[in-house]
Protein backbone atom coordinates (compact mmCIF):
# COMPACT_ATOMS: atom_id res chain seq x y z
CA UNK A 1 0.00 0.00 0.00
CA UNK A 2 1.39 3.50 -0.72
CA UNK A 3 1.22 5.87 1.84
CA UNK A 4 1.97 9.59 1.91
CA UNK A 5 5.32 10.37 4.16
CA UNK A 6 6.78 13.30 6.00
CA UNK A 7 10.24 14.09 4.47
CA UNK A 8 12.17 14.45 7.71
CA UNK A 9 15.89 14.14 9.05
CA UNK A 10 15.39 10.41 9.25
CA UNK A 11 14.80 10.23 5.47
CA UNK A 12 15.31 12.69 4.00
CA UNK A 13 19.25 10.85 2.88
CA UNK A 14 16.74 7.89 1.45
CA UNK A 15 14.83 10.55 -0.51
CA UNK A 16 17.98 12.00 -1.87
CA UNK A 17 18.74 8.63 -3.80
CA UNK A 18 16.01 8.36 -5.55
CA UNK A 19 16.03 8.56 -9.34
CA UNK A 20 14.19 8.45 -12.23
CA UNK A 21 14.93 6.33 -15.14
CA UNK A 22 17.66 7.79 -17.88
CA UNK A 23 15.03 8.50 -20.56
CA UNK A 24 12.90 10.46 -17.66
CA UNK A 25 15.56 13.03 -16.75
CA UNK A 26 15.13 15.85 -19.36
CA UNK A 27 11.57 15.95 -17.64
CA UNK A 28 12.40 16.37 -13.68
CA UNK A 29 14.64 17.58 -11.52
CA UNK A 30 16.58 15.28 -9.54
CA UNK A 31 15.54 14.15 -6.17
CA UNK A 32 17.91 16.16 -4.12
CA UNK A 33 16.92 18.88 -6.63
CA UNK A 34 12.66 18.22 -5.30
CA UNK A 35 13.83 18.74 -1.50
CA UNK A 36 16.09 21.90 -2.51
CA UNK A 37 12.76 23.46 -4.35
CA UNK A 38 10.35 22.80 -1.11
CA UNK A 39 12.83 24.89 1.26
CA UNK A 40 13.24 27.78 -1.53
CA UNK A 41 9.47 27.60 -1.45
CA UNK A 42 8.95 27.39 1.94
CA UNK A 43 7.18 31.11 1.72
CA UNK A 44 4.89 29.72 -0.60
CA UNK A 45 3.80 26.49 1.53
CA UNK A 46 5.58 24.53 -0.19
CA UNK A 47 5.29 20.59 1.38
CA UNK A 48 7.85 17.53 -0.21
CA UNK A 49 6.21 14.16 0.33
CA UNK A 50 7.50 11.47 0.02
CA UNK A 51 5.76 8.90 -1.14
CA UNK A 52 6.26 5.09 0.70
CA UNK A 53 5.56 1.84 0.11
CA UNK A 54 5.77 -0.56 3.13
CA UNK A 55 7.73 1.86 4.81
CA UNK A 56 10.57 2.18 1.74
CA UNK A 57 10.51 5.58 0.14
CA UNK A 58 9.83 4.75 -3.44
CA UNK A 59 9.04 8.55 -5.10
CA UNK A 60 8.58 12.37 -4.21
CA UNK A 61 5.99 14.62 -4.48
CA UNK A 62 6.49 18.55 -4.53
CA UNK A 63 3.30 20.97 -4.10
CA UNK A 64 3.01 24.59 -3.00
CA UNK A 65 0.57 26.99 -3.60
CA UNK A 66 0.36 29.64 -6.32
CA UNK A 67 -1.68 32.36 -5.69
CA UNK A 68 -1.51 34.11 -9.16
CA UNK A 69 -4.48 33.62 -10.78
CA UNK A 70 -5.60 31.20 -11.30
CA UNK A 71 -4.83 30.41 -7.65
CA UNK A 72 -4.45 26.74 -7.35
CA UNK A 73 -1.97 24.62 -5.88
CA UNK A 74 0.94 23.60 -7.73
CA UNK A 75 2.00 20.22 -8.02
CA UNK A 76 5.65 21.53 -9.25
CA UNK A 77 7.43 17.83 -9.23
CA UNK A 78 6.27 14.29 -8.97
CA UNK A 79 8.16 11.09 -9.47
CA UNK A 80 8.72 7.70 -8.95
CA UNK A 81 11.98 6.10 -8.88
CA UNK A 82 12.85 3.61 -11.56
CA UNK A 83 12.82 0.87 -9.79
CA UNK A 84 9.40 0.86 -8.70
CA UNK A 85 7.78 2.16 -11.63
CA UNK A 86 5.17 0.46 -13.84
CA UNK A 87 3.44 -1.30 -10.44
CA UNK A 88 0.51 1.74 -9.83
CA UNK A 89 2.44 3.75 -7.33
CA UNK A 90 2.11 6.86 -9.19
CA UNK A 91 -1.23 6.67 -9.71
CA UNK A 92 -2.12 5.86 -6.29
CA UNK A 93 -0.10 7.83 -4.97
CA UNK A 94 -1.69 10.96 -6.95
CA UNK A 95 -5.24 9.72 -5.75
CA UNK A 96 -3.93 10.27 -2.16
CA UNK A 97 -2.15 13.65 -2.74
CA UNK A 98 -5.65 15.05 -4.96
CA UNK A 99 -7.61 13.76 -1.54
CA UNK A 100 -5.76 15.05 1.09
CA UNK A 101 -5.63 18.65 -1.09
CA UNK A 102 -9.11 18.43 -1.69
CA UNK A 103 -9.78 18.48 2.26
CA UNK A 104 -7.56 20.95 2.69
CA UNK A 105 -9.27 22.76 -0.18
CA UNK A 106 -7.51 26.58 -0.19
CA UNK A 107 -7.60 26.50 -3.62
CA UNK A 108 -10.65 24.70 -6.17
CA UNK A 109 -7.65 23.25 -8.58
CA UNK A 110 -4.25 21.57 -8.73
CA UNK A 111 -2.42 22.61 -11.88
CA UNK A 112 0.83 20.81 -12.86
CA UNK A 113 3.23 21.00 -16.01
CA UNK A 114 4.07 18.50 -17.87
CA UNK A 115 6.89 17.84 -20.95
CA UNK A 116 4.28 17.30 -24.21
CA UNK A 117 7.25 14.59 -24.95
CA UNK A 118 6.53 12.82 -21.22
CA UNK A 119 3.82 10.51 -22.20
CA UNK A 120 3.27 8.34 -19.30
CA UNK A 121 3.03 11.48 -17.38
CA UNK A 122 0.42 12.73 -19.60
CA UNK A 123 -1.35 9.23 -19.45
CA UNK A 124 -1.62 9.64 -15.30
CA UNK A 125 -2.67 13.06 -15.15
CA UNK A 126 -4.96 12.55 -17.68
CA UNK A 127 -6.33 9.51 -15.98
CA UNK A 128 -6.44 11.53 -12.83
CA UNK A 129 -9.07 13.99 -14.35
CA UNK A 130 -6.31 16.80 -15.87
CA UNK A 131 -7.27 18.58 -18.67
CA UNK A 132 -5.00 20.65 -21.03
CA UNK A 133 -5.53 24.31 -20.12
CA UNK A 134 -4.50 25.45 -23.84
CA UNK A 135 -2.10 28.19 -21.77
CA UNK A 136 1.41 28.40 -23.04
CA UNK A 137 4.15 29.66 -21.17
CA UNK A 138 6.93 31.44 -22.93
CA UNK A 139 9.65 30.44 -20.53
CA UNK A 140 8.71 26.70 -21.19
CA UNK A 141 6.79 26.49 -24.65
CA UNK A 142 7.76 22.44 -24.57
CA UNK A 143 5.26 21.72 -21.63
CA UNK A 144 1.38 21.64 -21.06
CA UNK A 145 -0.15 23.12 -18.28
CA UNK A 146 -2.60 20.54 -17.19
CA UNK A 147 -5.42 21.61 -14.35
CA UNK A 148 -7.83 19.22 -12.20
CA UNK A 149 -10.80 20.98 -10.21
CA UNK A 150 -12.32 19.73 -7.18
CA UNK A 151 -16.05 18.69 -7.46
CA UNK A 152 -18.64 21.63 -6.46
CA UNK A 153 -19.01 21.09 -2.35
CA UNK A 154 -23.06 20.54 -2.55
Amino acid sequence: MITLVEIDENNWLEAARLQVKQSQQGFLDRAIGILARGYVYRGCNARVFGIAHEQRLVGLALVRDCTEEPACYDLQQFMIDGRFQNRGYGTQALEQLMQLLEKERRFSCVEVCVHREDAPALRLYQKAGFADTGYIDADAPECLHLMAFFPQKA
